[in-house]
């Protein structure tokens, strides 16, 4: 595996060439060593497009009065996914807006429709909400949260309005990961006015927070945006981010983002699977419900069942067919038996 900590330099992260060919090897391989060569399959269902956050860089901000505002109907979701859900699927992610309402209506019950009636692992990417509904949610049955911190540097989390402040982002983080959910995170890299060490400070803060895994997004100039005209990021940047994650932190679960396939069309979605990521998902948003689910615009790249298998398979890996919550269960069981270190007795 890895003889010391890694930790990545700008360097690294500009590496291009052979340079970089033999940095994503690296990274691919470590991948391979802890996961061998499975790659887990989450389907994600975006149920509400209300969002009561004004981010800057995501086209469903508050201001945007372009979009048609929808939660899906509870109804058509356990339809979809307790009976037609992709085969291949063996956790599904529950995706809104900032949108406590959908929540209470929508997510909890159809949790406990799923957990009920079906095997999948269940994960929720719903914002800052308040203690109570995170209790909500997990004792409906849901394991894991995303939450990203988005960028960790204070002040350009200022500038892009990201949701509330920084220090309440990164509270809840630890306040989910304290009260037993499994806390993925994640950044955007290249953002309008990112500085070389802003983009450092999302690694350092990454490896001090309490995470199961993290992604790292490229910067994609949303629709209706006051960075709707800002330049797309660069795709060798965001994928030089991806390997260094997961040197970094070789057992968290990394995800090949679909946003990889807008930064380069045609390539983007397989170069992240060479550099150590092990999560795909499969979009099943009923189509109907897709158009003004903008977190970028409206020229989606939909990943469909077809398509995950196909990038799978043309870079040797395989679909898992163990769930990320069977996952995370069996490592945190793994943790919590393993034997105290030496200094952890001394300091009982």
């Amino acid at each position: 595996m890895i003889d010391e900590p890694f930790f990545p330099t700008t360097d690294i992260l500009k590496s291009r060439d052979q340079a970089q060919h033999a940095f994503h090897e690296r990274a691919a391989r470590v991948a391979v060593e802890t996961f061998g060569r499975q790659v887990f399959v989450r389907a994600v269902v975006e149920v509400s497009n209300f969002c009561r956050e004004n981010c800057s860089y995501c086209g469903m901000r508050r201001d945007n009065r372009g979009l048609a505002r929808h939660r899906a109907r509870l109804d058509q979701l356990a339809e979809l996914l307790v009976h037609h859900r992709p085969a291949s699927v063996t956790d599904v992610n529950l995706q809104a807006g900032e949108d406590p309402v959908v929540v209470r209506e929508v997510v909890l019950p159809l949790i406990k429709i799923l957990r009920h009636e079906t095997p999948v692992g269940l994960s929720v990417c719903l914002g800052t909400l308040n203690r109570s509904l995170y209790g909500a949610l997990k004792s409906a049955g849901a394991s894991t949260y995303i939450i990203k911190f988005e960028v960790a540097d204070p002040e350009l989390y200022a500038q892009m309005e990201a949701p509330g402040t920084f220090e309440e982002r990164v509270e809840h983080i630890r306040l989910l990961a304290a009260t037993g959910w499994n806390v993925s995170s994640g950044f955007i890299a290249g953002l309008p006015g990112e500085t070389e060490d802003a983009l450092l400070a999302n690694f350092s803060l990454a490896r001090k927070l309490p995470l199961a895994g993290c992604s790292v997004s490229p910067f994609i100039p949303g629709e209706a945006t006051p960075y709707a005209n800002a330049p797309t990021a660069d795709i060798d940047l965001t994928l030089n981010c991806m390997a260094a994650l997961r040197l970094m932190r070789p057992r968290w679960v990394i995800p090949a983002v679909s946003a990889l396939n807008l930064a380069r069309p045609g390539s983007g979605y397989r170069r992240g699977l060479r550099t150590g990521a092990n999560l795909v998902t499969i979009n099943l948003t009923p189509p109907g419900l897709r158009e003004d689910y903008v977190l970028y615009r409206r020229d989606r790249f939909i990943m469909t069942e077809e398509r995950i298998l196909a990038a799978i398979e043309a870079e040797g890996l395989k679909a898992s067919k163990q769930s990320l919550a069977d996952y995370y269960r069996q490592k945190n069981a793994l943790t919590t038996s393993a034997p105290r270190s030496r200094l952890e007795r001394v300091a009982v």
